[in-house]
Parts: structure tokens; sequence; C-alpha cells
């Protein structure tokens, strides 16, 4: 559990892609305040000890995978020993772009580069000669594509062309975006452009993800091994994949799965369904690797509604409903075709389609508040938080912890 100094800290997290839509990092945030009043505050209120402390009693490490953290430091952060209890493999220093380039600030920056960390530097508009110092040790240059003229931007990336930092932009809305970015030469992305295509409406789905569908439907409906037995056939991957996760996954025999049949009848109809749910987003681009920035990201969403609605209690809302809602959310994201499209493959239970569709009720409710935290929409993130009592923010953080270190593991 947390320490009562910490129980009220806002732990969220927004993901930094690479050239090819893979997760490099993700910056870490950390908001201090009382929940109740909704009195949240950047994190240059907040101490390292406290940051230090959440890190590490919420395993937070561990949820990164093999990705990178960037925590924002202030002045005084800087200066504090304590952020030394970070692991240096695994953070990015971001300097903030209130911390003036002093000799103080600049041998201390050295000293932790030193040491092992990397360093980046926040909000970069132009290429200041007082912050040379800073740019010609640090590893990552993040630049606001949102502040800069754009007709101005490559200008101000040629600037920094003879410095060894890679560029990185932040506040990245939509794909198009993000191309000219990275015809510009950025080497990193911010943003949740990735789960929000520009068109929903024209795609067909391939035969491969009608499969998927079709089974998922089977499976929801319960229906019997023999009719899902041909549509697994018909997909060799899909059957290899079967065979894999089944004989991984061992159910306590030493004997191997040989057959589909074999297979759905060890696995079992609740870990068939999550394997087919998790499955459609491992199909897309990149396999089961954890680097896929949309597979972490549903896999967070639906664990930790899962979790939340576990701890409300069955009656209240059943946390494998709540588990698939999180999965169909962001299917409209991964196959190109609206909700309505996807609610008519699939029988789903009515409150499920009335999260989906209007947000309404508990899943709607839970749905809302993962919304907001993937946003850093904290004063909605409040508000919702205050709907689902008895949840509280420490609820919040451990089911969140615990679903970003499952999500990290997806792919081992």
């Amino acid at each position: 559990m947390l320490t009562a100094a910490t129980t009220n800290i806002y732990v969220g997290r927004q993901p930094i892609l690479d050239r090819d839509n893979r997760l490099y990092a993700y910056e870490l945030l950390f908001r201090s305040g009382q929940i109740e009043q909704a009195e949240f505050h950047c994190d240059v209120r907040a101490t390292a000890h406290v940051i230090t402390t959440v890190f590490n009693e919420l395993g937070l490490e561990r949820s990164l995978g093999n990705a990178f953290g960037f925590v924002n430091v202030s002045e005084d952060m800087l200066m504090s020993e304590a952020i030394e209890l970070l692991p240096a493999d695994k953070i990015v220093i971001e300097l903030l772009e209130t911390i003036p380039p002093s000799p103080e600030v600049i041998r201390r920056a050295r000293e932790l580069v030193n040491k092992g960390f990397r360093l980046a530097l926040d909000d970069v508009l132009i290429l200041e000669d007082a912050f040379k110092p800073l740019v010609e040790i640090a590893s990552v240059i993040k630049i606001d594509v949102l502040a800069i003229a754009p007709d101005a931007l490559p200008e101000i990336v040629e600037s920094f062309r003879p410095y060894k930092a890679r560029l990185l932009a932040e506040k990245v809305d939509n794909a198009e975006q993000a191309q000219r970015c990275r015809d510009l030469g950025f080497t990193y992305f911010q943003g949740y452009f990735f789960a929000r295509p520009s068109v929903l409406s024209t795609r067909t789905l391939s035969a491969g993800e009608t499969t998927l569908l079709r089974l998922l439907g089977l499976v929801m409906g319960d229906a019997e091994t023999v009719e899902m037995e041909p549509l697994i056939k018909q997909e060799p991957t899909l059957l290899v994949n079967l065979m894999r996760v089944t004989n991984s996954i061992g159910n306590g025999s030493s004997r191997q799965i040989s057959t589909a049949r074999e297979a759905i009848t060890l696995l079992g109809r609740t870990q068939l369904q999550r394997w087919l749910q998790l499955l459609l987003f491992c199909s897309q681009g990149g396999g089961s690797d954890p680097r896929n920035p949309l597979l972490s990201m549903v896999a967070t969403r639906a664990r930790t509604m899962e979790t939340l609605a576990a701890r409300l209690g069955r009656k209240e809302c059943d946390p494998e409903c709540a588990f698939l809602t999180g999965i169909l959310s962001l299917l409209p994201a991964l196959l190109g075709v609206q909700m309505n499209e996807i609610l008519d493959t699939l029988a789903v239970d009515d409150g499920i389609r009335a999260a989906l569709t209007d947000s309404s009720g508990t899943l709607g409710s839970l749905l809302t508040l993962m919304r907001n935290w993937e946003e850093d929409e904290l004063g909605d993130f409040v508000g919702t938080l205050s709907t689902v009592a008895p949840l509280t923010m420490d609820d919040f953080n451990h089911a969140a912890s615990e679903a970003m270190s499952w999500a990290a593991t997806l792919g081992q």
C-alpha cells in the first residue's frame, strides 16, 4: 500500500513512439494534491522524495517493460540526491523549460549523465546560446510542434542537426502531423495519434480480422467447439498461435496439444475469449511485440477496468464484461471501422453496448475514467472517479500499475 504521504498522487503516462510507430518510452506524470477537492498541482510541487517513493511502491520500473520512462524534474528535484534513487538505465530526466541554465544546473546535469541517466530538454522552441551546454549533453530535445508555426519548424530542426540529441515531436495530434515531422527528421513522437484514424467508414475488414471477430462472437455466444473448429482450421496462423499459447500455458499437463479441438477444450472459454480479444491487436503490424503501442494501450485499459470492476464487486460490475468493454472500445481505431459495425458483428451485453455507444452505466464510467487518465485530463478524471465510489485514487493507481506491468509481459 502507498504511504499516507503519497496516496493522493496521480500517476499517469503518455506514450512516446519511434519512427516505426513502436513504443520507445513513456512520459510518467506525477501530480500531487487532494483528490477530494480536485486540487491538482503540476509536478514541480511534488518533491523528488515523493516521486521516488511512488515509483518504487507502485513498481513502475516493472511496468515500463523494455521502454524508457521520462520523468519531469524541477530545479530543486534536479539538485536532490533522491532523484538518484531512480534506475538510471530506465529513466530519462526531463528538464522543465522553466529551469535556468545556470552553472550549477549544467554541472548537476553533467553529473547525472555521467551516472548513466539520459537527459531530455522539454518544450524547446528555439536553440538559445545559454542552453547549448545542456543541448550538447542531452539525448533528446522535445519540440512542441503546436507552439511553432509550421513554416518555421524546418529551420528549427536544422539548427539542432549538428548535435547528437534526437528530436522528439510532442503534442502530435494526428497521423498526418506525425508524418510531416518524420519527413523533417524527427526520431520520436509523443501523443495518441496512433489511436485516432482519420477515416473510419471506408475500410473493409480483412479475411483474418473477419475470422477473429466471428470466432469471438461464437465464444461469447457459448457456441459448441465443433462450430469453432472449422474457422480456426481455415486460418493456419491462427491455428499455430492457438497451439502455441495452449502449450505454453500447460494446464498442469506435460502432454503437448496437437489439435484445435484439444486446444479449445484445455484452454477454456474464458481464456479463449481473452486470447482472441488480444490477438486482434497482436495481428496488426508487429505480432505480439510489446512495443506495439495499441496492444499496450488496449491491454492496460482492459486489465485496469477489470481490476476496478472486481474492486466494486460483481453485483455492481462484472470484471469480465469490464475487460471486454476495454478491448472493444479500441477496435474502431484498430480496424478502421465504425463501432456500430463491430457491435453488429458481436452479440454483446446491453450494458457493454451502452458503455461503448454513450458511456452510460458503471462500465461507461470506468471506460470514461480510463480515457481521462490516458489523455491526462485531470479535472475530468477527478469528476469521473467520484461517480464510481468507493473507488479511490489509491485503488486506481494500483490497478493501473498492475495492468501496465501485465501489458509489458504480453510479448514475452
